[in-house]
Order: C-alpha cells, then structure tokens, then sequence
C-alpha cells in the first residue's frame, strides 16, 4: 500500500509504504455511525436546567381569595399553567456518558482511517519541523496541496511547538497526538496529513494495544476454564 511522500512545501519527494492493516478494513456505515454517536454524546456537558414551581421565585401568595370572584382558584401566580411559572418535566443536568469496549473504539479508528484512505483523503509528509513559527509557510502548502477551505488534521508522534503556533491562524486546522486520535476526529475532518514517524507511531500503538487486549482475553478464557477453585 504505497502513496506519496510530501515535504513542508507540499511537494512530492518519494514514495511511502502504508501499513496495511493500518488502512485496509472494510468500513462499516452503521457501525461508524454508533462510535461517532459514541463520541458526540461523551462530549455533552449536560447542564441544561429548568426551574419547576418551587424554584420559581415569587408566587408564595395566593393571588386572589378562592371564591366570589367569578375567576377560576389559584393557589399560586408561578404554577405551571401561567405565564412565567414553572417548567413541568423540563431537562435538568445529567449525564449523557456512553460506554464503548476499546476494542470497538479501536476498530471504529481503523475502519475511519480506512475510509479516509479509500477517499483519498490521507497524506504522508517527511516531518513538521519548521525553522520559525510563520503561517506564511504552510499556506503555501496548503495552496500547493488545494487544502483552502479544507478540515485538517495533523497527526504527528510528538508535539511540535513552531507548526502547532503556526496554525493556529489557519481556520478549520487540527492537530491531534497518535494516543488521542478516534473515531469521530477522523471523520469530521476532510483530509488527514501524517508526518513518518506518526505514522509508525500509530502502528506501534494499535498492535500493542490489541496485544494488550487479547491478553486480557486469554487470562479471562484461562479462568473460566479453571473453574471456581
């Protein structure tokens, strides 16, 4: 799985072999939708409120005496039938946290970044080392590539303070650490640019990962087998 190795001017300067199990899932729609689901809900805050008739201020005296008036009782002017009274049911704060097993959450990323690639839409650059923090010298890249008016995301392996301040100025621009890239984050954006080095940092952190996982999977299976002691 070759593509094109770029440098900061955009430029090609070489050819770059892509991981293949980094690239090559089968994207599943229905499956993308639930981890993108997934994502937004955990990122609620959750603090719409309403107040109910005992939050409401005022409303503590009866407005008028209960009869001989030829107007319908009320105990109360902040009841929920009259203006400016209470809200009946109305949201209060509360969590919308999901859950979602890692190794869901890792294969929504492999199955995002596949459809990334299918599309086209994924870059190899050298690095992102540049000499002075200037938005000048990625716009030029950016008109180079035909990235104006794109969401992009730089995925790199470690921070690197002169590009990420020179960004910054860039409308719809990201940048994302190998450990904190999901699901969600590959998809909102329309292109993604690795650097080398993010790229392998990626492969590395996937594959000890799912190592991870399926030792935990097989000490599980160990301890069934076992039976209780």
């Amino acid at each position: 799985m070759e593509t094109k190795l770029l440098n900061l001017s955009g430029q090609e300067v070489g050819k770059y072999q892509l991981p293949e199990f980094l690239f090559s899932r089968k994207p599943d729609p229905c499956f993308l939708h639930e981890a993108v689901k997934y994502y937004l809900a955990n990122k609620r805050r959750g603090c719409a409120s309403t107040k109910t008739r005992s939050e409401v201020s005022g409303g503590g005296r009866k407005p008028w005496k209960q009869k001989g008036t030829g107007r319908a009782r009320a105990g109360s002017n902040r009841s929920p039938v009259w203006r400016k009274g209470g809200i009946v049911f109305g949201p209060r704060p509360h969590s919308h946290r999901e859950s979602m097993p890692g190794t869901k959450r890792r294969s929504a990323l492999l199955e995002a970044l596949a459809a990334k690639h299918a599309g086209g839409a994924v870059l190899v650059m050298e690095n992102l080392d540049i000499k002075e923090a200037k938005t000048k010298t990625l716009k030029e890249m950016y008109k180079t590539l035909g990235l104006a008016g794109k969401k992009t995301l730089f995925i790199m392996d470690k921070p690197v303070r002169n590009f990420i301040q020179a960004f910054r100025n860039i409308p719809g621009a990201g940048w994302s650490m190998v450990g904190n890239l999901n699901a969600y984050e590959v998809l909102h954006h329309d292109f993604l640019i690795f650097t080398v080095a993010g790229v392998g940092a990626m492969a590395n952190y996937l594959d000890n990962a799912q190592m991870a996982a399926d030792g935990q999977t097989q000490m599980s299976a160990d301890k069934k087998t076992e039976g209780p002691r």
